[in-house]
């Protein structure tokens, strides 16, 4: 596929990308029926419509290392968007047997060498134990094959190091599915905001991002400081992908964070609660808060919001529900000197990341996104992470 056929395809394949509040009534060909489990934050698995940017067959992938749920949404956007799912492969025959009622059509590997040997296979989607993602991602990069991991990519420097090394090495891709962003259509739908002007220049990002906790449906890694790598590593990974793709930023400094665990002592290696303020290289602000406090009133998983401030407007999105007003997600506020604006873009924008990806990984380009930004986003997790403060006191 050359790069002529990329362009073409993207502008007809993703046109619903383009809407604008100027042009907020600009309809998709056809539209999305978005389905999500709102209950717990490991099932978040977004499906969309199918917008295929290859012919069957024309890329190949494989899903491995099932450890959290979010694999489901990186294979559902993948085939949503053509890509052809060949293997599956996990220790735990279990979640196998599980992701086989989704993915029927999946062979069953019998390890991760089976999958790597197949020349066919182009790319490797994963959601392992957070801290073997790296090592993962490595192995599958040498064997020539793109990755695609659940956030948090890494977590320790080291990983993210020898990461670098291994694309320079192979010029493979090791991309991560920030799924708040990526995975939503009101994320998406502020990237295009944001891009076109529409409030001014980009000067303070903040994002919430609470979870609900479901303990008793964990597994014991979520519970072990040095396999989850820590609330904001975890997390709060999404959201600094989001403030370097709103600010602008190429780069950033912590100018604070902070940690705690305020409701669990059974677990005293959860962190329950995790907070810290960015600088960017361009002068652009950012406050993360991240927790495990999702009341059981709630209706979804969590209640994630963005509030993006610009020199000329706000936007604000309201991104899985709307609190006892709109059980859907999906909402945008958005102020400029003009007017105020409610816009609901569920079924809108799709999610073109996945098919932006796929066409990256034949080509050999970055519109989806850069390698860069990925691993700046997973590098700033990780210097939060390492410079957080603890905030509850010792426990007698």
């Amino acid at each position: 596929m050359n790069r002529r056929n990329f362009l073409s395809q993207s502008a007809g394949v993703f046109a619903a990308a383009s809407l604008l509040p100027a042009c907020a009534s600009t309809k998709t060909d056809k539209p999305a029926t978005d389905t999500v489990k709102k209950s717990d934050g490991m099932n978040y698995a977004p499906q969309g419509v199918s917008r295929p940017v290859v012919k069957a067959g024309e890329f190949v992938f494989a899903a491995a290392h099932l450890d959290h749920g979010h694999i489901y949404g990186q294979c559902n956007g993948l085939t949503e968007a053509g890509g052809t799912l060949k293997w599956v492969f996990d220790p735990d025959a279990g979640k196998v047997a599980a992701f086989l009622k989704r993915f029927p059509g999946a062979k069953v590997a019998r390890s991760l060498d089976e999958i790597l040997d197949d020349k066919s296979v182009h790319l490797v989607a994963a959601a392992a134990v957070p801290n073997l993602r790296g090592p993962i991602g490595c192995r599958v990069m040498k064997a020539g094959k793109d990755y695609f991991t659940d956030k948090t990519p890494f977590t320790e420097l080291s990983q993210l190091e020898e990461a670098r090394r291994v694309v320079s090495e192979t010029k493979r891709k090791y991309m991560v599915y920030f799924s708040e962003r990526l995975h939503t259509e009101s994320g998406m739908y502020a990237t295009d905001l944001v891009n076109s002007g529409a409030i001014g220049k980009v000067i303070h990002v903040l994002g919430l991002g609470p979870h609900r906790l479901n303990k008793k449906t964990r597994p014991a890694w979520f519970f072990k400081r040095k396999e989850y790598g820590g609330i904001l590593c975890d997390i709060g990974s999404h959201q600094f992908e989001q403030f370097l793709t709103y600010s602008g930023a190429s780069d950033a400094s912590v100018l604070e964070a902070s940690i705690g665990n305020f409701a669990n002592p059974e677990t005293p290696e959860l962190e329950d609660f995790g907070q810290t303020t960015l600088m960017g290289n361009n002068g652009a602000t950012n406050y993360v808060r991240v927790d495990w406090f999702t009341p059981a009133g709630l209706s979804a998983w969590g209640d994630g919001r963005t509030v993006i401030l610009g020199t000329k407007g706000t936007i604000e999105l309201r991104k899985y529900l709307d609190v006892a007003r709109d059980k859907n997600g999906e909402h945008v506020y958005l102020v400029d000197q003009k007017s105020e604006r409610y816009i609901n873009v569920k079924g809108k924008v799709g999610f073109r990341f996945f098919g932006e990806l796929i066409l990256d990984c034949l080509i050999r380009s970055e519109k989806a996104m850069t390698q860069e930004h990925a691993f700046k986003a997973a590098e700033l997790c990780l210097l939060a992470q390492a410079r957080a403060k603890w905030l509850t006191p010792a426990r007698t």
